[in-house]
Formats: structure tokens, C-alpha cells, sequence
């Protein structure tokens, strides 16, 4: 097995373990009250995923690693932990909301509103990157920054939407 496709293999059983993680999280918030919004988009950022990391392991397993981008995606992958942490059982790959809850406001959050989100437009565009992918980077960022651009709107729609059961 190459390094590239251990680092795939890495990357792929995170992403297996966080979907096992996101669905228990999911199940928990929704039988709490939870409500999930926009979940039309849902499917279109699984494909996109989906479509990302078999693209690498087509054109990238054999390939040799970038150490500065390696480095690169390290960091990241302590940011992915930072989010994950600071959200605990709110952590979810869909849009859930809490009516009356308060927003999360530690950890990175203090930071930026989508943490998350800045963790993931930094993965998709540096695993290419670590294997000498320019182009997967750029069309898959071009693709993320699509879908992103509806997710976020109605995540904050959401977000706002169970923010005024809590002052409203």
C-alpha cells in the first residue's frame, strides 16, 4: 500500500466513523425536540463528498505526498477535532436545530460563525493538494463553494429561526 492510499484510507474511515457519529448525534437531537431544515441539499453534499474522495482514489493512490500540504491537512484535521469537541452530541453533518437553545459560542466558535465549514473548504482543496492534484482541488472547491453557498443561507436562516423561540 502507498502512502497515498493510506492517507486515503485514513481520510476515508474518518469520514465513515464521523457519518456513524453525525447519525446517532442526528437520531439523539431529533428525538430531543431538534428540527432538521433545508434537507433538500442533503443528498447533493453527500454526492459531492462522495465524488471527491473516489476522484482521489482514482487519480491519487499511487501518487507520492506533498509534505507541506500533508502538514497542511494535519492542522486542519486539529480544527475538525476543535469543532467536534466544542459541539459534542450538537455535532451533525445535516442541519439540526434546537428550539430555545443558545447558540455555541466557545471554542472556535468564538471565532468564526461556520468553523466547520472553513475546516472543510481547507480539506477538500489541500487533500489534492497532497497528492499533486491541482485541478481535482480547484473543481472540487468550485463545487463545495455551490453547495456551501445554499447550506450556509439556511443554516443561518435556521439558526436565526430557533434563536427567536429563545427571545421571542
Amino acid at each position: 500500500m502507498t502512502p497515498a492510499a493510506v492517507l486515503l484510507a485514513l481520510v476515508t474511515f474518518s469520514r465513515l466513523s464521523e457519518l456513524w457519529l453525525a447519525r446517532r448525534n442526528t437520531a439523539r437531537l431529533l428525538a430531543s425536540g431538534g428540527v432538521e431544515v433545508a434537507p433538500g441539499h442533503y443528498p447533493f453534499i453527500v454526492l459531492m463528498h462522495a465524488s471527491w474522495l473516489a476522484a482521489l482514489w482514482v487519480l491519487g493512490r499511487n501518487n507520492p505526498l506533498d509534505l507541506f500540504w500533508l502538514g497542511t491537512l494535519v492542522a486542519l484535521q486539529a480544527g475538525r477535532g476543535w469543532v467536534l469537541w466544542t459541539l459534542g452530541p450538537r455535532w451533525t453533518t445535516r442541519i439540526i436545530t434546537l428550539p430555545g437553545e443558545t447558540l455555541v459560542s466557545t471554542g472556535p466558535f468564538r471565532f468564526l460563525r461556520h468553523p466547520n465549514y472553513a475546516v472543510v473548504i481547507g480539506e477538500i482543496a489541500v487533500l489534492p493538494l497532497c497528492l499533486g492534484l491541482p485541478w481535482v482541488a480547484l473543481i472540487f472547491t468550485v463545487l463545495n463553494a455551490l453547495v456551501l453557498s445554499v447550506r450556509i443561507s439556511a443554516e443561518n436562516a435556521g439558526l436565526a429561526e430557533a434563536r427567536s423561540h429563545v427571545t421571542g
